[in-house]
């Protein structure tokens, strides 16, 4: 018999796995929008994200001057991918299918430079907001279940304002409609391209910090991520931020019901279904293309 309470405890935590996903689907069509570019390293800064929180949380730094050294510091290792990885391969125009290939090189690199410096053993970071859960009509909601969708939220409605609003975020949806015509009248396309970088690894690190207490982090969790975000960026409609984020709640919204129903070892195929859905009925997602 359905069990309406488990149905719904499900259904809210496939949501706030969802915001993750969809912070990092957020991540790729940055760096896309402003470059073309789809950077498979984006899982690398969401595993770094909680990594390097969790190492500073160790040296007795609370929690909040962890997170924001760890944020900090991935977007300064976002801009050094793009100008020692992507930038000389964008100045020699190179293909689609090599910057790929380059970023998911730099992806295994940073990878192995983490089991290197810290092991190959799972780390985590306690939760924000250590109470018991709130019980809501026999649904357990957890803080950090809480912190992951309000940060998510807000996030969504500062990013929003950054891209109508400031002139940086102005000058990124100028690069994403028309980077040769956004070079014509003054932007400097190279610059968007590493603030891109930069903005795209902070949402990544953001994303591992929250996800981190729920979950755990380790050098190698970086691609599943990396994947997850992906596809929650193609559902939603590549190049669109929204759209990446609401890709990412249906993913996983759609690998929690099929452990609900299906079991665990079916959570991988039911994201390469929803994929495959979206690539065959609608391929331009569910907020159309950006291009």
């Amino acid at each position: 018999m359905l069990d309406p309470v488990f149905l719904a405890q499900t259904i809210l935590n496939g949501l706030s796995v969802g915001c993750i996903y969809g912070l990092i689907g957020i991540g790729f069509c940055v760096i896309y929008n402003a470059s073309g570019i789809v950077n498979f390293a984006q899982g690398a800064f969401v595993m770094m994200g909680g990594m390097i929180t969790h190492v500073l949380m160790q040296q007795h730094l609370p929690l909040i001057p962890s997170a924001l050294l760890a944020i900090i510091v991935v977007a300064l290792a976002g801009v050094v991918i793009e100008r020692i990885v992507v930038r000389p391969l964008w100045d020699r125009k190179a293909t689609m299918f090599v910057m790929i290939l380059a970023t998911l090189a730099a992806q295994i690199v940073i990878e192995r430079l983490t089991l290197m410096l810290v092991g190959d053993q799972p780390k985590s970071i306690a939760v924000f907001t250590d109470l018991p859960p709130i019980k809501l009509a026999g649904v357990a909601i957890g803080y950090q279940t809480l912190w992951i969708m309000g940060t998510s939220l807000v996030l969504i409605a500062a990013l929003g304002l950054f891209f109508q609003k400031t002139l940086v975020g102005r000058a990124m949806r100028a690069c994403a409609i028309n980077r040769e015509a956004a070079a014509l009248q003054g932007i400097v396309v190279s610059r968007m391209l590493a603030m891109s970088f930069a903005l795209s690894a902070a949402l990544g690190a953001i994303a591992g910090i929250l996800v981190t207490p729920t979950q755990f982090t380790a050098f190698n969790v970086g691609t599943p991520f990396a994947i997850s975000g992906f596809i929650a960026a193609i559902v939603g409609g590549f190049g669109r931020p929204f759209g990446a984020f609401l890709g990412g709640l249906l993913l996983g919204l759609a690998q929690a019901l099929a452990v609900f129903g299906l079991g665990s070892g079916l959570k991988n195929m039911a994201a390469l279904s929803v994929l495959l859905i979206f690539l065959f009925l609608r391929p331009s997602g569910i907020l159309g293309s950006a291009k």
